[in-house]
């Protein structure tokens, strides 16, 4: 029962009504016994400092971070981790002592998402469709054990700008226009297509970012987005064969690394999966 004592945590975000974290979260917490209640809180752009400073007067434990915020939260917290950093973007916030602290757990997410379906990216050729926040933290994780990336967006120069900062570290990166032609050249020697593009997601769930005829039965299709759990994309890898992952094990995986950072305890990933997925399907 939520009391005097409850720790708060949330995620912020705007749109934010369809979020499935209170879900998990909650979960996870009713799994463990813990005094702590998660909750999705909608915060406009023009207030996101105000919120910010709410969360540290309120003294919530810490709280993700989501569209449109994962960038502009970061001249408003007090430190920011190297790998957020380097990403340049936040998704979860720590409240150390007054302190708020930001990171990005998406990459890692992601990472944990492809190896616990058997995927390990480890010298691998790798497509990743998108240049925005979440591509950022997924190249950045990944760039450093794969062979080769191959990052594609429809604008351009944003997929240039992001290949060319990792080029800049040492890795082996491309960046490219998203076009039919680069798709199918760059998917044509590739091990593992990564779609970080909201392109497949509820309501717009019949476009896929890949025509069909452009997958093969050795790739692997990992789409991060998880409503629907079957996006265009991922029935076109299934039909011909190809390996297919949903966006679930990212959301999970990305959310059992905060949790752990605000409880210190290790999330019940199995119950925020099945929580997950039943909200998914419209079980209460």
């Amino acid at each position: 029962m939520v009391g005097g004592a409850t720790k708060v945590v949330g995620v912020i975000g705007d749109p934010i009504e369809h979020s499935l974290s209170p879900r998990m979260h909650n979960a996870a917490f009713e799994n463990l016994g813990l005094d702590y209640i998660y909750l999705a809180l909608r915060v406009l752009e023009k207030d996101l400092k105000n919120a910010v400073k709410g969360a540290k007067a309120f003294n919530l434990k810490g709280f993700n971070v989501t569209i449109p915020h994962k960038v502009s939260i970061i001249k408003f917290l007090d430190e920011i981790d190297l790998t957020a950093r380097k990403i340049g973007a936040v998704n979860t916030v720590v409240n150390e002592d007054g302190k708020l602290l930001g990171y990005n757990t998406d990459g890692l997410g992601a990472l944990e998402a492809l190896r616990e379906e058997g995927v390990d990216p480890e010298g691998k050729k790798i497509v990743v469709i998108g240049a925005g926040g979440a591509s950022r933290a997924i190249t950045f994780q990944l760039a450093s054990i794969c062979s080769k990336l191959l990052i594609l967006n429809r604008t351009r120069i944003r997929a240039v700008k992001l290949a060319g900062e990792l080029t800049n570290i040492g890795f082996e990166v491309e960046g490219r226009g998203l076009t039919l032609k680069s798709l199918e050249s760059g998917l044509n020697d590739s091990n593992i297509l990564i779609n970080t593009s909201s392109v497949g997601m509820y309501p717009n769930v019949t476009e896929s970012p890949v025509p069909k005829e452009f997958l093969r039965k050795d790739l692997v299709v990992f789409d991060i987005v998880y409503s629907p759990l079957e996006t265009s994309l991922l029935r076109y890898a299934r039909s011909v064969g190809a390996k297919s992952i949903n966006g679930v094990g990212m959301l999970v995986n990305q959310g059992a690394v905060g949790f752990k950072m605000w409880t210190g305890y290790e999330a019940p990933r199995d119950i925020m999966r099945r929580a997950v997925i039943e909200g998914l399907l419209g079980r209460d």
